[in-house]
Formats: structure tokens, sequence, C-alpha cells
């Protein structure tokens, strides 16, 4: 279908001209004499470009621009206004208008505007489609991947939100990918054009944060030789993310509160509020919950933050997509240093598999590398990861198969002696050092449980638990 151009003017004449003007061009065109039916047309139909007159009465076209940023923010908007509001337009448009024409309206002018916008508001169209479709296989922007259900359910979550302008709140062990997924959530959304402005609320310090966030004017503080836009300023028709929001003083958490109540903003030492249309993504590796109740956080700002939860899972909770991290990584990381490394060994693979991951992705993105930058072939073994994945591996084995390996001896065996009775020896010696485990014997021989019964016939089984060389076994 055609996208769609609605023209919204209290005078008829002019809804008409422009009507027929557009229609020349092949658009397809809606019409409304008010912005309350302007916004109200916007609420049923997917409007592409909204051309609205700047005086109306009731709601102006102002006025039906901000609607619209909450309404339709995909929609593209262009003000046309008399010479006299011209500042009125330009203030307009840092409230994210497309454009504005002055009248009287010249034809080509209009035309070319308005077909500019329509580029616009297709492609940002197109480039969220297909970003949308690239989410649906898996493939999101920077390393957020993987296959574990638990994953999933988290990826599902944030194609949900991404369209919308609702708050985030992101939760989950440092290095489980949260700024990646208020990344994702900027890039699927209608903001996707605008800044998206990350902000460590624990790196920052607590002087300075209040000022980097909200801006100041001159003189406000010693050293505040000119006036500074804050962050929130700067992230204007965009996305906010603040990481570890847990740590705010309780000065900055009332500032912020105002934000997400009013909309504005005030610089230090200025008295002029300032309206800002910015989406707020946060993040906490804390339970805000209990920072509410041990008072540390304001309740009121913890529901105004916890619009949309979503709680990014450790790797631990997710071990089958270590592999496919892993490969992620390796290509990427040889690539960039320079290294013919194409893969992992099955013993590597199986160690990163049982590591734990304290540091989560992060982590194993740093031991990955590590392994690139020491490996000295095309394939990393156990011996090029770092010390604690490989002492964790041999941890996994199992205490008792551990203790069994650690005190294997050496068995010495006749020349000439038959194999048969090779076979018995080496299982018995086995079944001594695995204190009589037939289970942990034959996956330490590589055989079946049952081979061992064969192998030994009951009598011999018999007299060596009467000599306490098999101080029971599991059958």
């Amino acid at each position: 279908m055609e996208p769609l151009i609605l023209i919204a003017d209290d005078d008829r004449s002019n809804l008409e001209s422009l009507s027929r003007i557009f229609a020349k061009e092949g658009w397809r065109v809606a019409t409304a004499e008010s912005g309350a039916a302007a916004l109200d047309l916007l609420r049923r139909e997917r409007v592409a470009v909204l051309v609205t007159d700047l005086m109306m009465p009731g709601m102006s076209g102002e006025a039906l621009l901000r609607a619209s940023r909450t309404v339709a923010p995909e929609t593209e908007v262009v003000l046309v206004t008399a010479y006299g509001t011209v500042e009125a337009a330009v203030s307009a448009m840092k409230e994210g208008a497309y454009d504005f024409i002055t009248k009287p309206v010249k034809r080509h002018a209009i035309v070319k505007t308005v077909r500019q916008a329509l580029e616009k508001a297709t492609l940002v169209a197109e480039n969220r489609a297909l970003k949308a479709k690239l989410a649906d296989l898996g493939v999101v922007p920077g390393t957020l991947i993987g296959n574990a259900p638990a994953f999933k359910a988290v990826l599902d979550a944030l194609r949900q939100a991404a369209p919308t302008s609702a708050t985030v709140l992101l939760s989950g062990e440092s290095g489980t990918g949260k700024e990646l997924a208020a990344r994702m959530l900027h890039e699927l959304s209608p903001r996707a054009a605008a800044p998206f402005l990350p902000v460590s609320c624990a790196a920052i310090p607590e002087s300075i944060l209040e000022s980097e966030l909200f801006g100041y004017e001159r003189g406000a503080f010693t050293g505040a030789a000119a006036r500074r836009e804050g962050r929130f300023e700067r992230a204007h028709g965009g996305t906010l993310f603040l990481d570890e929001v847990g740590e705010m003083s309780p000065a900055v958490q009332v500032k912020l509160l105002r934000v997400l109540q009013d909309g504005v903003v005030e610089r230090l030492g200025g008295t002029q509020p300032l309206t800002v249309d910015v989406r707020i993504v946060a993040a906490t590796n804390k339970e805000l919950l209990s920072e509410v109740r041990a008072g540390r956080f304001r309740e009121d700002l913890f529901y105004r933050l916890n619009v949309v939860a979503v709680r990014l899972p450790p790797l631990r909770e997710r071990r089958e997509d270590v592999p496919l991290l892993a490969s992620v990584f390796l290509r990427r990381l040889a690539e960039k240093n320079g290294k013919p490394v194409s893969g992992l060994t099955p013993c590597a693979l199986s160690a990163l598999e049982s590591y734990p991951w304290p540091g989560n992705v992060r982590e194993l993105e740093h031991a990955v590398e590590r392994a690139v930058v020491l490996s000295r072939g095309e394939v990393i073994d156990v011996a090029d990861l770092p010390e604690t994945v490989r002492r964790s591996e041999d941890l996994s084995t199992g205490a008792a198969e551990a203790g069994a390996r650690r005190s294997s001896q050496s068995i010495t065996i006749a020349v000439g002696t038959p194999m048969e009775e090779i076979e018995r020896i080496v299982i018995r010696e086995t079944l001594r050092h695995t204190r009589g485990d037939k289970t942990l014997a034959a996956q330490l021989l590589g055989i079946a449980a049952r081979t061992i019964y064969r192998k030994l016939d009951r009598d011999e089984e018999g007299r060596l638990l009467e000599k306490g060389a098999l101080p029971g076994g599991n059958e």
C-alpha cells in the first residue's frame, strides 16, 4: 500500500489546495480540519508524513507535533507557518519536526519537502523491518546472540518493547550484556536515527554526575566558564542509557524522577525548564527492591523505571550458548589480532562449557581473546585457555575420578601374559583406585559397566571383597 500523507488545517481552502497538489504527485492523501481530528486519525492509520498548519484553534500544530511523537513516533512532521511564527517553527523542529514551510506555500517547495520526508519515513520503516527480521533470526546488534530458551525469552521481550516509548529496566550480573540490550532497544525503535547516549552512573563521581546529566549555566559553579548542555538535552529524540542506576545519589534521583514525570530538565544554575523527548533505559546489577527497603533508592523512582523489566540471565544459566558465543568471538578476535586461528579442540570447548563464568559473556570474550593471542597453532587447545578455566575443567570431572587419576600407579605385567588376564588385571587395579565404583571404573576404561562383570567372575569379586580390596561398589 502507498504511504499515507495527512494534511491538518482549519482552513478548508488550504486543505483542498494541498490535496490537489499531492494527488497530482500520485500520493495517497487524508485530511483533517483540526488538530484533534488529525490526532484521532494518527491513532487509527499508519501515516508516513503529517503536514500541519502551525496556528490552529484548539490544538495547535506544535501541540499536535508533540502528541504525534507519542502516538505515532514513526511519522515525519512538516509544519506550515506564517512568516511571523518562524521562531515557533524552529522551536518545533527541536521537538522533532522534519522541516517547516512558510506561507504563502509554493508548490515546488512543499512537494520537495514532503518527498524528502517520505523518503526518510520509508527508509526508517525499511531499516526497522530489516532489523526486526534479523532479530527474528537471532542476529542482533553487537554480540547479543544466543539460542538458549532463557535468552530467547529476553530477546522476545526486547523486540516487544523496542517499538514503544516505554521506560525499560534491565537487570542482571555484570557482563551479561545490558548495554547491548539497551542498544538493541534503540536500534529496533523509531528513534534509531537519533542519538544513543550511555552514562555510567557508577563511573562518574557523584559531584559531576548531576552536571553531566542535566547540564549547567555559565557561572553555576567554580570553573563553569560557559553554558553546557547535559546528556538529556544531547539525547533529545533518542535514547539515554543509565547504567548502574542504583548508584545514583538521592539528589540526582529526585531530578531524574522529575524528568520521568514531566519530561523537563533544568540546568544547574538555571531557572528555565527545558522540555526533552528522551527514552530512558536503565540498568542495574543490584536488587533495586532491596535498595528501596534499605532506604537507598526512592520507591517512586523505582516504579517509574520498572515499567518494562527485563532480566538478562547469567551465562551459567545458558551454558548451551557458550559454543556459539565462543565461535563468534573467535572469528572476530582472530581477524582483529591477525592470527590464523580457526577453531577449538573438543577438550577446549568442554573446558569452556564447564566453567561457571562469574564474569559472564564479557569474561568469556576476554578468555577467547587471550587464547587467540597466545595460541601457537590454528586450533585453540585447553593449554591456551586461562588457568582458572583449566582448573575448573579439572575439578568438574568429579572428586572420585580426580582422586583416581591423581593416585593412579603404573602396572607391571610380565611378557607373555594372556590378553584376557591383562584385561582382568587392568580392571582390578582400576577398581582399587575407584574404591569399587564400577560405573566410574567403566567410564575411565571406556567400556560398559556390564563388561566389568563379564570379565571378572563372581568368585574372584567375592575374594576381593573378603580381602577388603573392594569396599562395596555401585551396582
